[in-house]
C-alpha cells in the first residue's frame, strides 16, 4: 500500500503546532497538511496535565496567538481554558479535520535521492506501524517525556502507607479532603498546587531544597477592562499584549544587567506578601533572578495560603520516607497522607522520535540550531522551540512566519530542499540552553543541540528574533538551496549527520 504523502507534516496538537498550522495553513491553502498527534485530544501539555490549579504562569495576552485574541479579563489562565482555546482554534481556521490523533512518531528518516521524509508511527489504539511521507516536517512536540515526569527514587517510599503522586499522572477525581499534604519542589507546578490544594486539605506544606523566586501578579487585567468600555476591544488586546511584552522584557534585561538590584527588588517582594511572621531564610534563593524561571502566584495565592495557616513551607533535606510521612536530614519528621512529587520534568527532545539522513541516525547534541527554529544539516525540517525567559508561544508566532517566509522563497527560485549548512566551523560547543540553570535543564544539557554565532546562536530575545524571523532575508548565505535537478545529478547523495 502507499503511504500517504503530504506537503506539510507537523508533530504535535498542542499550541506550537496548532498556531505554526494556522500560518502555514493561512498563507498556503492548496498545500496538503496534516497534524499528527500522540494524545486522543488536542492540547498537549494542558490536555495532559490535570492537577489541581493547573495554568499558564504567564499573561494570555502575550501567552495566546497573536492572530487569535485572548479575550478575557483574566490574566493567567486555567488548563481548561486554554485547552479549549487551543481546540476553538483549530476549528476557526479549519485545521481539526487534520489532526491524527494516536500517532506516536518512532522515527523520521530523510531520502536525499526522493527529498521527502518518510515518517515511521505507532497508532496507540490499534497498535499498527503506519507510513506517512512528506515534502517538509515541523516538529512542535515539547521537550519532555509525556509518559513520565522526573521522578527521583527516594529512601523508604515503598514503606509509606499513603499515596504518592507526580502531577503529571494526577489522579482523575482523587479526594484529598481532609487528608495532610507533603509538597515535595519549589518550582512553578509546587507554588501552583500548594495553595489550590490548601482548602480542602487538613494541612499543606511545601517541602523545598532550595527557594525560588515567587512574583505575585493581578489576576485581572483592571486596565484592560477599563479601557474596554471606550475602545475596541481588538485595540485594548494589542495594547495589552505589547504592554506586557515589553515589561517582561524589561524585567529580564533588568535581572541581567542589574541581577543585585533586581535581587533586592524580589526579595522585598516577597517579604511584604509573605508578611512578618515567615523566615525568610524560605524565600532567599541561592541564585540570581532569571537564572531559573520566575514564578508567578496569582492575586498572591501562595502568599495567602502561608499566612493564613492552611499552608506551611519547610526547607530541607529528605533523608527517607517512613509509613506515615517524611523525615527529614534535620531529623524533623512531616506526617503526611499524601506526598505530591513536583520534582520536574523528564526532558525528551523532538517527541522522542529517531531522526535520520539517508538511514543514518542524526546526533542532535553535535548539531547547531539554526535561528532557533531550524536544525543544522537536516533538510525540510523545521522546530518550534519556545522562550524559557518569556511566553512560549511568542516564538511559535514567529516561527510560523518565518516557515511561511521560507517556504515562499523556495517556490521563487525553484528550490526544493533548504538546509542549514556551517561553512564557517561556527559551533562554539555551549548548549542551546546554557546559563538557564533549573533542574530539569541541567540533568538534559548533554541531550541539548549546541548554539554558535550569528544565525546559530539561541538568543531567547523576542525583538532580535522577531527581526531577524520576520524582516530580515530568508537567503543568507547559510540556507543551502537545492532542486530536483540536484537530486537527479546525484542520487543518494546526502551530508552525512553523525
Amino acid at each position: 500500500m502507499t503511504a500517504p504523502h503530504y506537503d506539510t507534516v507537523i508533530i504535535g496538537a498542542g499550541l506550537s503546532g496548532i498556531g505554526t498550522a494556522c500560518h502555514i495553513a493561512g498563507e498556503f491553502p492548496r498545500r496538503s497538511l496534516a497534524i499528527l498527534e500522540r494524545r486522543e485530544k488536542m492540547g498537549g501539555t494542558w490536555d495532559l496535565f490535570r492537577y489541581p490549579g493547573i495554568r499558564s504562569d504567564s499573561d494570555m495576552a502575550s501567552f495566546g496567538f497573536g492572530f487569535k485574541p485572548w479575550y478575557s479579563n483574566q490574566v493567567l489562565a486555567k488548563g481548561t481554558d486554554i485547552r479549549h482555546y487551543v481546540a476553538e482554534t483549530a476549528r476557526e481556521f479549519h485545521l481539526a479535520d487534520k489532526v491524527q490523533f494516536g500517532m506516536n512518531i518512532v522515527s523520521a528518516d530523510w531520502s536525499s535521492a526522493d527529498q521527502r521524509w518518510t515518517i515511521t508511527a505507532r497508532h496507540e489504539p490499534t497498535g499498527e506501524e503506519r507510513t506517512i511521507t512528506c515534502h517538509f516536517m515541523v516538529n512542535c512536540a515539547g521537550y519532555y517525556n509525556f509518559d513520565h515526569g522526573y521522578r527521583p527514587h527516594f529512601e523508604g517510599e515503598e514503606s509509606f502507607e499513603g499515596r504518592i503522586i507526580h502531577p503529571q499522572q494526577w489522579p482523575e477525581d482523587f479526594d484529598y479532603t481532609g487528608k495532610k499534604v507533603v509538597v515535595i519542589g519549589s518550582g512553578a507546578t509546587a507554588i501552583t498546587v500548594v495553595p489550590a490544594m490548601a482548602d480542602k486539605a487538613a494541612k499543606v506544606t511545601m517541602l523545598q531544597r532550595s527557594p525560588s523566586y515567587i512574583m505575585s501578579v493581578p489576576d485581572t487585567d483592571k486596565v484592560s477592562m477599563l479601557l474596554n468600555k471606550v475602545l475596541p476591544k481588538r485595540w485594548v488586546f494589542q495594547m495589552a499584549r505589547q504592554r506586557n511584552i515589553l515589561l517582561q522584557r524589561g524585567i529580564y534585561l533588568a535581572s541581567m544587567r542589574w541581577p543585585n538590584a533586581m535581587r533586592k527588588f524580589f526579595l522585598s517582594h516577597m517579604r511584604k506578601k509573605v508578611g512578618p511572621n515567615v523566615d525568610m531564610r524560605h524565600f532567599t534563593p541561592d541564585y540570581n533572578p532569571w537564572e531559573q524561571r520566575l514564578c508567578a502566584a496569582p492575586d498572591g495565592d501562595f502568599f495567602n495560603s502561608l499566612r493564613s495557616g492552611k499552608a506551611d513551607i519547610v526547607t530541607d533535606h529528605i533523608d527517607h520516607f517512613s509509613k506515615n510521612g517524611i523525615v527529614l536530614q534535620s531529623g524533623e519528621t512531616l506526617e503526611a497522607d499524601v506526598i505530591v512529587t513536583a520534582t520536574g520534568l523528564d526532558v525528551q527532545l523532538m517527541g522522542g522520535m529517531d531522526i535520520q539522513l539517508d538511514g543514518e541516525s542524526v546526533s542532535l547534541p553535535s548539531k547547531m540550531v539554526y535561528k532557533g527554529i531550524m536544525m543544522q544539516d537536516i533538510p525540510n525540517y523545521g522546530w518550534i522551540f519556545g522562550y524559557t525567559n518569556a511566553p512560549w508561544t511568542l516564538k511559535c508566532d514567529i516561527g510560523g512566519q518565518y516557515l511561511c517566509r521560507l517556504f515562499k522563497r523556495m517556490e521563487e527560485i525553484g528550490a526544493t530542499v533548504a538546509r542549514p549548512v556551517d561553512r564557517d566551523g561556527n559551533n562554539a560547543g555551549v548548549g542551546m540552553l546554557d546559563g538557564f540553570a533549573p533542574g530539569y535543564i541541567s540533568r538534559a544539557q548533554h541531550l541539548m543541540p549546541r548554539q554558535g554565532e550569528g544565525p546559530w546562536e539561541v538568543t531567547m530575545h523576542y525583538g532580535r528574533d522577531k527581526k531577524m524571523l520576520t524582516e530580515d532575508p530568508v537567503d543568507d548565505g547559510v540556507l543551502s538551496f537545492e532542486t530536483p535537478e540536484d537530486a537527479r545529478r546525484a542520487p543518494g547523495a546526502s551530508d552525512k549527520a553523525a
